[in-house]
């Protein structure tokens, strides 16, 4: 496979061991990095050809195209992977809480007759949740707890003192649309949840720092008309970006898998 990667961070960086574990490297890799960064994006990528648009990414005509720089990136560049073809896996799934965005990215799809896959991420029961959506929803509920410094740099900052919590703190309540829009470097799993489930706009969303824990909780409570149930994933934070939980990488790992693999699951 020749794989294209949007981005060359703590994602991308520790998705190719996993790949390498289960036998499954690119035989060629495409990496898209800001221009001014090549450099550093060569070091973490010796074999890898680097790039600085989408243009000269679709131009090398990977098999695949995994994102994974954030929701920035979503916006500047998957939209013309997917017009020109490319199926592209988007790991930053809170920028589609952005309605002319995930419109522009449906109708590039239409066109270039290519598919956005969104993986599951930091969170399970995204299959369930998927399925149980024809029945319709009495409610979803997702919260994410973490240590209060994985909410370092994010919104929380100015609600309280993150080095200061004694107790669990929840300090946002509302809408996952609201959530992904307010918490881009956080939220993605309540975009998620959303998009498998009620939609944006009617799915709960709680965010809880509590420094009584050292890991990234997730956990979703469904009520629908065909079943109930909750879940619960306990996910451990990279130890490069406590923002970011492993079972991300995993899940991305997955779907590029997925793609290759006789059977896949």
């Amino acid at each position: 496979m020749h794989l294209g990667l949007i981005g060359y961070g703590t994602i991308a960086r520790a998705l190719m061991p996993v790949l390498a574990q289960e036998q499954a490297m690119p035989a060629r890799l495409t990496v898209l990095a800001r221009a001014g960064r090549e450099a550093e994006a060569q070091a973490a990528f010796p074999r890898a050809t680097i790039v600085t648009d989408a243009a000269a990414l679709i131009a090398a005509q990977p098999d695949l195209v995994a994102e994974c720089a954030g929701q920035a990136a979503v916006a500047a560049h998957v939209a013309p992977v997917l017009r020109a073809g490319l199926n592209c896996i988007v790991v930053s799934i809170g920028a589609l809480a952005d309605p002319a965005l995930h419109d522009t990215l449906r109708a590039a799809a239409r066109d270039g007759g290519a598919r956005i896959i969104l993986p599951a991420g930091a969170v399970g029961g995204i299959d369930i949740l998927s399925a149980l959506r024809p029945s319709g929803f009495d409610s979803v509920v997702y919260t994410g707890r973490k240590p209060p410094r994985a909410w370092a740099g994010s919104p929380a900052e100015a609600l309280m003192d993150l080095d200061a919590l004694t107790a669990e703190t929840v300090f946002f309540t509302g809408t996952a649309r609201d959530a992904a829009l307010q918490y881009p470097k956080n939220a993605n799993v309540a975009a998620t949840v959303a998009l498998a489930g009620a939609g944006l706009d009617k799915t709960e969303v709680r965010l809880i720092a509590d420094p009584s824990i050292s890991a990234n909780v997730h956990e979703v409570t469904v009520r629908a008309g065909a079943g109930e149930f909750h879940i619960r994933i306990t996910g451990h934070p990279s130890p490069d970006n406590p923002r970011t939980s492993l079972t991300t990488v995993y899940s991305l790992a997955r779907e590029i898998l997925n793609q290759t693999r006789e059977v896949a699951i």
